[in-house]
C-alpha cells in the first residue's frame, strides 16, 4: 500500500527471466555484451495507475519512475533542504532569479519516447495538471506554495513562489514528474483517471512500457536511445507473488535475483545461507501504524461510534505494548516511531511525548466513559453496543499480519474485541479511501518531506487520499504550517516535533514500527546501489558483466 502508500509496504522481488530484450541482441544467438539481462520485480499488488498526479501505490510509483523523470533527483544524502545535493534529471541546470524565482534549463536532448523533444510547455503544462481539481491529484496539496509556472522559451522554464521556505527546491524539481502536453492537452481532468494513457503511458525515462497484462505482469524494456545514457539491464518486469515468504523461497533457489525487504531476522537468516546472495542493509523508509476510522463505516457524515471518541481511541493506544510487539516481529530489525513517520527522516526525534504504555490506565479511562462488561464475557460494552470492532490487513504484508494477531490478543487482555479481515492490497485501498473500514494496519513510505507526506495523511487536504482515517485538528494544523515554513533546520525540527505532540495526544493512530531495511541481491549484478527514499531509483545504473552473463541473461525471446 501507499505504504498506501502513502507511500503501502509491498514485497518486491527481482527474478531473471529468459525474454526479449530491445536491442544490443545478437539475433538468434541470444544477448552478448554490457546490455543484457532481465530482472522481474514480484509484487503483492499490480498498480492503480501509471499517470504519475494519480498515482498512489508504492509499486505504481516504482513502475512510473522508470517511465517519467522530474526536473531533478535527491542525492545520496536525502537532503530536501536547500539544492546543494541534487541531481540533474531532464534539467541540466539551474539558477535562482531573486528569493522567489527558480529557473530550470532543460537537457535540450532529452526527448519523449514517440521521438517528440521535452519542453518549457510540458514543465508548465504539468504544473497546471497536478494543480487542477478536476484531474483531483492527490499531490496539489503539496505544490500549494507554487504560484505559477511558465515557458520563457523552449527549454527554460521559470517557477515563481508565494514565500520563501526550506524545502522550495524541492518542490520545484521533485514533486512532479513531468508529462508530455502533446499527448495529454486535449484530455479533460475529470477523465484523467479512467484515460487509456494511465495503462499505456509515453514517458521521457530510461525505460518503456511493453505491456500491461491486467493482474499478471508488467513489462518495461530499456529505451536505448535515452538521453541520460542506455540502461544496462534490457528488461524490467513486474510480477505478482502471494507473500514474503514465497519470494525468499524463490531467491533462495537461485529463481530470482534481488530482493529489496527482507523483513524479519529469521528472513534474513535464511537468506544469508545463500552463497550466491549480497546482503545490503539500508535505512528504512517506511512505518506502519494502527489507524482508528474517525468516522463512521462507509458514512463520513457520522463519527464513528467508538472511535469518534478521543478517550477511547487514548485507552486502547495505551493499551499497546509497541515495544513487545516490535521484539517479537523484528527483533532488533526496527524502532518504535515517534510519530508518521520512518528512521530516515530528519524530524525523527526520539525525545517526542507519547502515550504511554500503561493498561491499568486505559481500563479507567474507559470505565470512566461507560465501557465496562456487563454481562462477564470478558468484552467491554456500554448501552448494549459491545467494544469491537473489526481490523482490515493486507494479505501480501506478513509483518502485518503478524501484528494483527498480536494486537488482537493485547487488545482483548482489557476487554476490548478485534476481528481481523485480511483483504487483497487492491480491496484495502478501496475500502480505506471509502472510509468503509472500522481500523486498518496501514503502512506508508512516504514523501522525504514532513511538509508533504505529514500534511497529506493527517490533515484534511488528504481527505479522500491519503487521510483514511479522516483525522482532523485545526491546532495540529495550524501547527503543521509553521514547522513547514520555519527558517532554519533546527527551529524546523522543533516545531515539527510540537506538532507530532499534539497528533500523540489525539491517537487516531498508534505508531508500531518502522523496521531495519535488509536488501538481498545475486553477486552477478555489479553497481548496485539502492537509495532508500525509492529502491529501485537507480536501476538503470545496475549492470551484469558480460563475464558474468548466464544463460537466461543471453536468451533472446520472440
Amino acid at each position: 500500500m501507499p505504504t498506501a502508500g502513502p507511500r503501502c509496504r509491498r514485497v518486491a522481488l527481482l527474478v531473471a527471466l529468459s525474454v526479449l530484450g530491445p536491442s544490443g541482441c545478437a539475433g538468434r544467438g541470444g544477448c552478448a555484451g554490457d546490455y543484457c539481462g532481465t530482472l522481474i520485480f514480484v509484487t503483492g499488488s499490480e498498480p492503480d495507475i501509471l499517470l504519475p498526479p494519480l498515482t498512489q501505490t508504492s509499486v505504481g510509483r516504482d513502475i512510473h519512475d522508470q517511465i517519467f523523470l522530474k526536473l531533478a533527483d535527491l542525492g545520496m544524502s536525502m537532503t530536501t533542504v536547500g539544492d546543494e545535493d541534487f541531481q540533474p534529471l531532464l534539467a541540466q541546470r539551474w539558477q535562482w532569479n531573486g528569493p522567489r524565482t527558480l529557473v530550470f534549463h532543460l537537457n535540450p536532448r532529452a526527448h519523449w519516447q514517440d521521438g517528440q523533444p521535452v519542453t518549457a510547455a510540458d514543465v508548465a503544462f504539468t504544473f497546471d495538471a497536478y494543480t487542477n481539481p478536476k484531474v483531483a491529484s492527490p499531490s496539489a496539496h503539496d505544490l500549494r506554495w507554487i504560484s505559477a509556472v511558465t515557458a520563457r522559451d523552449s527549454l527554460t522554464a521559470v517557477f515563481r513562489f508565494r514565500r520563501r521556505y526550506p524545502e522550495m527546491f524541492y518542490d520545484a524539481a521533485c514533486r512532479m514528474r513531468i508529462l508530455p502536453a502533446h499527448l495529454l492537452r486535449s484530455l479533460p481532468g475529470e477523465a484523467w483517471r479512467t484515460a487509456p494513457f494511465g495503462r499505456a503511458p509515453v514517458g521521457s525515462g530510461p525505460y518503456r512500457l511493453v505491456a500491461w497484462k491486467a493482474g499478471e505482469t508488467i513489462e518495461l524494456a530499456a529505451d536505448s536511445t535515452f538521453f541520460l545514457g542506455r540502461p544496462h539491464i534490457r528488461r524490467l518486469i513486474w510480477r505478482s507473488a502471494p507473500d514474503l515468504q514465497v519470494a525468499i523461497s524463490q531467491l533462495i533457489a537461485n529463481q530470482a535475483d534481488a530482493l529489496e525487504f527482507l523483513g524479519p531476522p529469521d528472513n534474513v537468516r535464511r537468506v544469508r545461507t545463500a552463497p550466491q546472495l549480497t546482503l545490503y542493509p539500508y535505512k528504512g523508509s517506511n512505518y506502519a501504524y494502527l489507524g482508528f476510522n474517525l468516522v463512521a463505516n462507509g458514512d463520513t457524515a457520522r463519527p464513528h461510534p467508538i472511535f469518534g471518541d478521543r478517550d477511547v481511541r487514548r485507552a486502547l493506544a495505551m493499551a499497546v505494548d509497541r515495544a513487545h510487539l516490535l521484539q517479537s516481529v523484528f527483533g532488533d530489525l526496527g524502532k518504535v516511531p515517534p510519530g508518521p513517520m520512518p528512521q530516515l527522516s530528519w524530524i525523527w526525534d526520539p525525545e517526542t511525548r507519547q502515550l504511554p504504555y500503561d493498561t491499568a490506565q486505559a481500563a479507567r479511562l474507559l470505565a470512566a466513559r461507560g465501557w465496562r462488561d456487563s454481562d462477564g464475557d470478558g468484552i467491554r460494552d456500554r448501552h448494549g453496543t459491545k467494544l469491537a470492532f473489526r481490523l482490515l490487513v493486507p494479505t501480501t504484508s506478513s509483518p502485518r499480519r503478524q501484528y494483527a494477531r498480536l494486537l488482537q490478543e493485547q487488545l482483548r487482555a482489557i476487554g476490548a474485541e478485534v476481528d481481523i479481515d485480511e483483504v487483497e492490497n487492491s480491496v484495502l485501498m478501496d475500502r480505506a479511501r471509502g472510509a468503509k473500514f472500522d481500523a486498518v494496519l496501514g503502512a506508508w513510505n512516504p514523501d522525504l518531506s514532513p511538509a508533504a507526506s505529514i500534511a497529506s495523511t493527517w490533515t484534511r487536504a488528504g481527505f479522500g487520499g491519503s487521510n483514511w482515517l479522516r483525522y482532523a485538528n485545526p491546532e495540529f494544523e495550524r501547527q503543521v504550517e509553521r514547522a513547514s515554513t520555519a527558517g532554519g533546520r533546527d527551529a524546523a525540527r522543533a516545531a515539527w516535533r510540537a506538532a507530532i505532540e499534539i497528533l500523540n495526544g489525539d491517537a487516531p493512530a498508534v505508531f508500531l514500527y518502522s523496521p531495519d531495511n535488509v536488501a538481498a541481491v545475486h553477486s552477478r549484478v555489479a553497481d548496485v546501489r539502492i537509495r532508500p527514499d525509492s529502491w529501485w531509483a537507480l536501476v538503470r545504473t545496475w549492470r551484469i558483466p558480460a563475464d558474468r552473463l548466464i544463460d537466461r541473461d543471453r536468451a533472446s525471446g520472440p
